[in-house]
C-alpha cells in the first residue's frame, strides 16, 4: 500500500517524508495532496511545504514592460508539443545561486510517464522555430502544480507563465501552486498563504469529480 503522513505533520523545513519511489501511482497521489519530490540525492525526500507560494489566476500581474511583448506577438506559445525538451532544459537550465538541478533522469522518466498519461503538461515558447523558454506541471483537479521553468531570451519564461495563467484562469482552476517563493514569482502576482489556507484548496480539490487534462 502507498500512503504517506498527513501534510500538516510536515517539519519547520516542509519536508513531510523520506523514502519511496517515484512510481506513476505514488506520484499521482502525492500531487493530489500537494506533496512534492525534491531531493539531489537517494533517498527521495518529499515536501509539503509552508507557507506555500501560490498564484491565483485571475491575480495573473502583467507589466508594462511585458505588455509590450504580447502586443507584438514576440513568442509563440504551444502546450504538450515539447515535454521532453522543456523538462531537459529545465534540468540544463543554469540558475543564479545554484550549482546544480534536482531534475535527473529518473525525474525526467517518471514525469514522461505521466505526461503520456495526460497528467503532466509542458508550455512551450517558441521564437520562430526555436524553442526559447517554457515550463512543465502536473494538473489534476482544478489545480496546477508548477514544476520548474526555463528561459533563452529575455522574459521568455515569463511569457509562457502568464499565457498558461490566463488560459487556466478561462477555464475557472483555482491555483497554481508554485511551491516556493522566488522574486519572479512574486513579481508575477504570486502570494504567500499559511498552511491551513493550502490545505483548505487541497481538500476542496479533492473534491473535483473530473481531472481536467487541459492544455492541448
Amino acid at each position: 500500500m502507498i500512503y504517506f503522513p498527513h501534510p500538516l505533520l510536515s517539519d519547520i523545513d516542509g519536508v513531510l517524508a523520506i523514502g519511496g519511489d517515484l512510481s506513476t501511482e505514488r506520484l499521482l497521489l502525492a500531487y493530489q495532496f500537494g506533496i512534492f519530490p525534491w531531493y539531489d540525492r537517494k533517498p527521495i525526500l518529499w515536501w509539503w511545504t509552508h507557507p506555500r507560494c501560490v498564484l491565483y489566476p485571475s491575480d495573473i500581474r502583467i507589466s508594462k514592460s511585458m505588455r509590450s511583448y504580447f502586443n507584438q506577438d514576440k513568442f509563440r506559445v504551444s502546450y504538450n508539443d515539447a515535454f521532453k525538451e522543456v523538462i531537459t532544459n529545465c534540468k540544463n537550465h543554469n540558475r543564479k545561486g545554484q550549482t546544480g538541478t534536482w531534475i535527473n533522469e529518473e525525474i525526467i522518466n517518471s514525469y514522461s510517464k505521466l505526461h503520456d498519461l495526460g497528467y503532466a503538461h509542458s508550455i512551450e515558447v517558441w521564437d520562430n522555430e526555436e524553442l526559447v523558454g517554457g515550463l512543465y506541471g502536473i494538473a489534476i483537479g482544478k489545480i496546477f502544480f508548477g514544476e520548474s521553468m526555463f528561459s533563452k531570451r529575455s522574459n521568455a519564461s515569463k511569457y509562457g507563465f502568464i499565457t498558461l495563467a490566463n488560459k487556466l484562469n478561462d477555464l475557472n482552476f483555482e491555483l497554481i501552486d508554485c511551491q516556493q517563493e522566488t522574486n519572479h514569482l512574486m513579481s508575477l502576482g504570486a502570494q504567500l498563504i499559511n498552511k491551513e489556507r493550502f490545505w483548505q484548496h487541497i481538500k476542496n480539490n479533492l473534491l473535483c469529480t473530473e481531472e481536467l487534462l487541459i492544455l492541448k
